[in-house]
């Protein structure tokens, strides 16, 4: 069965993730040109990745948004390490955004791992 929730928008973990996208995407408009399609889209197609899998696995049974929602566990871990890269390649502008943008990471993954625990109980 799935989550007892109305709508996937209701869910904390998933309106978090939106806004990593968000501030990801604000991030990598710092990035040189030339980087556009280099680690700053493999940076942004992981952010979009953790708030999708929620939405999509939401709609799932238990079983299956367990796996969406270990996905988007991967994809958390992809773009903790993209940011890790960027900040020992890059001189950012703004250092705060990027420490902005983990300790959200950090938050969220801990809610994945939360959300999973929580469904695998059941």
């Amino acid at each position: 069965m799935p989550i007892k929730s109305s709508s996937y928008k209701d869910l904390v973990v998933w309106q978090k993730a939106c806004e990593i996208a968000v501030e990801v995407y604000s991030l990598v408009g710092e990035l040189p040109k030339d980087e556009k399609f280099g680690i700053a889209s493999q940076m942004q197609r992981s952010a979009v990745s953790i708030a999708s899998n929620i939405a999509e696995g939401s709609k799932r049974g238990n079983k299956e948004f367990l796996y969406f929602i270990r996905t988007a566990q991967g994809s958390g871990a992809e773009l903790e390490t993209q940011l890790h890269i960027l900040s020992r390649v890059y001189i950012l502008k703004n250092k705060d955004k990027i420490i902005s943008i983990f300790t959200l990471l950090d938050e969220v993954m801990k809610m994945l791992y939360s959300l999973s625990k929580s469904i695998s109980d059941n």
